[in-house]
């Protein structure tokens, strides 16, 4: 029996922007199957100034867009240093990292992902393997979601792979092919509303539980024109920015109201879009709101919403980006056309070696 081994480091910020998710996994491959060991596992917290810069720098200029990726390259190898330092971790063949989305722009022709320049590999003195997305772009692909290779190739047990981040994507397998989208925003809207009320966020969804839900703004909210569109599609902040925040600011209901109304409106998207009597993967941070989770059940009573132990829930994506590098590495496939709508199937992302 022969079996290909990697210990690398997977990397991820997502855009709820709750701090840079850091795995240690042992990737291994064995008779043609793929498994893995979660052996060390961090969230590393941003500062107030540096969630307030992630969240302005979609309006900067191009210059200051060129400022904010050294400096955040600088910080992202800062915190992967102390994650070496604090677990004591000798054998390392690769740090496998997303960077941070500040633009998301396919249609476009643009995405951008800042943390992924080439000094990251210097100042760590480690092979980096980042910047998984601006290929598929080039190859007229939406440039995600990019972990369904992931999904297809450690977690087949499931009908269905939801993660509930910043925003809503699902991953699927259909005759053979796997298909995957971003559904809705999620905690990027959640989280605003819920810093309204002084909280970073809506725990267990309690505040929303609170509010009273609003039929007229749930009934727009679900007639938004991107739930109509066919996959591959993939949404971003300019989504929420342009189309959610007005709809939402343009009622005079308070923030608990707001809250209720979109994890309802939430969880009917999502549900709309599983089959019965099927058994979905849910993981993210909004596996841990329990109001979302029984709307979902609610919903679709009929469906097995499975949410796994802990460290599978807040870190799976960055476990699948330790994947996607190790699978580029290799030069294999690591992102799949019919997922993004690509001309065709690739081996993405940049490969930075130490001098």
């Amino acid at each position: 029996m022969h079996a290909d081994r990697y210990f690398v480091l997977g990397v991820m910020s997502g855009t709820s922007l709750d701090g840079v998710d850091i795995v240690y996994v042992k990737l291994f491959k064995t008779e043609g199957i793929w498994s893995y060991s979660l052996v060390k596992a961090e969230t590393f917290s941003y500062t107030d100034e540096w969630v307030q810069e992630l969240t302005d720098a979609i309006h900067f200029s191009e210059e200051d867009l060129s400022s904010l990726n050294e400096r955040y390259t600088f910080l992202l190898a800062d915190y992967i240093r102390k994650f070496i330092d604090k677990y004591a971790i000798q054998k390392l063949d690769a740090v496998c990292s997303h960077g941070h989305t500040i633009l998301h722009q396919p249609d476009k022709g643009f995405t951008l992902q800042i943390g992924n320049l080439p000094v990251i590999s210097e100042i760590l003195n480690q092979t980096v393997v980042c910047d998984f997305r601006v290929q598929d772009v080039e190859l007229k692909g939406q440039g995600a979601p990019l972990v369904p290779i992931g999904d297809k190739v450690l977690f087949s047990d499931y009908d269905y792979c939801l993660n509930l981040g910043g925003f809503s994507n699902i991953s699927f397998d259909d005759n053979g092919k796997r298909i995957a989208y971003d559904i809705s925003p999620v905690n990027t809207v959640l989280n605003f509303y819920a810093e309204k009320l002084g909280f970073p966020y809506d725990d267990r969804g309690n505040l929303a539980q609170k509010g009273t839900l609003n039929k007229e703004l749930l009934k727009e909210l679900n007639a938004l024109e991107f739930y109509e569109q066919s996959y591959p599609k993939s949404l971003g902040k300019e989504f929420v920015n342009q189309f959610v925040f007005p709809l939402l600011e343009s009622y005079d209901i308070n923030a608990e109201d707001v809250l209720k109304t979109f994890t309802e409106h939430i969880a009917f998207q999502i549900a709309d879009n599983v089959k019965e009597n099927s058994n979905v993967l849910v993981t993210g941070g909004g596996a841990y709101n329990s109001f979302l989770i029984r709307n979902l059940q609610k919903n679709k009573p009929d469906v097995k919403w499975v949410v796994p132990e802990d460290s599978l829930v807040q870190f799976k994506e960055a476990l699948l980006f330790a994947l996607l590098g190790v699978l580029r590495l290799r030069n294999e496939v690591n992102v799949l056309a019919s997922v993004t709508g690509a001309l065709h199937d690739h081996s993405s992302g940049k490969i930075w070696l130490p001098k």
